[in-house]
């Protein structure tokens, strides 16, 4: 057998500091001490920084290595050659546990012709939140305008900071656990107080909060130092009937064997599938991350030691172990890049 190269690690918590505040949902899953302060994120396998920081945001394997060093120095191992050739050693990829212990302020995201033209980054931020848990007797996220916003009307709320009304434009979508919104760059939202999600996005931390006064310290911060006049470039103020809607929000359905989170579009994004491991489910070769939600899971690599995972724990996996097979009474959220032939 080789043991050669990376092995599948499970990974400690990583919660960088927030502006806004956590439920105690993370610290829950993860079996963590009550706190009571509870850091909202936990960036699972990141490779990313907060914006404007040299290293807070990256994971740490458990040899204290940063990742984002261990797949510098041996990309083709951790990654695989076609990934490689496509991202260099980028895994393309960020995963994070988010747990909404307040209203998330409406903000969007830019998308990747944006970001490498005015902020110096490959990657814009499209994401997608598997809702977890929730909380509250009607939990909820916003999600696009329900009518087209011109742009003065768009310039007046945001100068004004009129939170109502910015809200209010928005559409307001009750979600549940299984459930999964995709939310593409430029689309404005907030995620709802009580609601805990999965989240797989681009590998930047790039947000245009447009409802910054009580979250961020200035104007400034919020258009990430473009001021407004080009950020809200990025904004998409298109409206968003039903039908739009129903194509970026995928109900909770009877859980399988392994179960498609995203459709192939939004797989040029990255991938997410549901593990409901019971009867055991084999997971090709290929970087990616998982979340382990419930139960006790073993993964047996083709390529290196069994290695077992329990609630609450989240493991980051290498192109070098091979195809795995995952047996187990668990279910888990299975996270991966985009297929390395398919452009965003």
């Amino acid at each position: 057998m080789n043991v050669n190269g990376p092995a599948p690690a499970v990974l400690a918590a990583n919660q960088p500091e927030q502006f806004y505040r956590g439920g105690a949902a993370i610290a829950r899953l993860r079996g963590m001490p009550a706190s009571a302060e509870y850091g909202p994120e936990d960036w699972v396998a990141s490779t990313t920084t907060r914006f404007g920081h040299e290293e807070s945001g990256l994971s740490r394997l458990p040899d204290g290595t940063l990742l984002r060093e261990a797949i510098k120095l041996d990309p083709y191992s951790w990654l695989g050659p076609a990934h490689t050739a496509r991202f260099g050693s980028d895994p393309a990829l960020l995963v994070k546990l988010l747990d909404a212990g307040q209203r998330l302020p409406v903000h969007c995201h830019p998308s990747d012709g944006f970001a490498q033209r005015h902020l110096d980054s490959s990657f814009g931020k499209t994401e997608a939140w598997v809702v977890l848990e929730t909380n509250g007797e009607d939990p909820c996220v916003y999600a696009g305008f329900r009518e087209d916003v011109d742009e003065e009307t768009l310039r007046s709320w945001v100068e004004n900071q009129d939170s109502a009304a910015m809200l209010g434009a928005l559409n307001r979508l009750s979600v549940a656990p299984g459930d999964t919104v995709f939310i593409p760059a430029g689309l404005p939202h907030a995620i709802g107080e009580g609601v805990f999600i999965a989240e797989l996005q681009q590998p930047t931390d790039l947000s245009i909060t447009l409802e910054w006064k009580g979250f961020l310290a200035d104007a400034e911060t919020g258009s990430l130092g473009l001021g407004f006049d080009l950020a809200m470039f990025c904004v998409d103020r298109t409206g968003w009937e039903e039908r739009r809607l129903g194509a970026i929000v995928h109900r909770a359905e009877a859980d399988a064997p392994c179960r498609w989170l995203l459709d192939g579009e939004q797989e040029r994004y990255f991938r997410a599938h549901r593990l409901s491991t019971a009867r055991g489910v084999l997971l090709r070769a290929g970087y990616s991350v998982l979340i382990v939600l419930e139960g006790e899971l073993r993964l047996i690599p083709e390529n290196g030691e069994e290695v077992v995972l329990s609630k609450g724990n989240t493991a980051v996996i290498p192109y070098a172990a091979g195809a795995i097979e995952a047996i187990g009474e668990a279910t888990s959220i299975h996270c991966r890049p985009p297929a390395p032939g398919e452009p965003a």
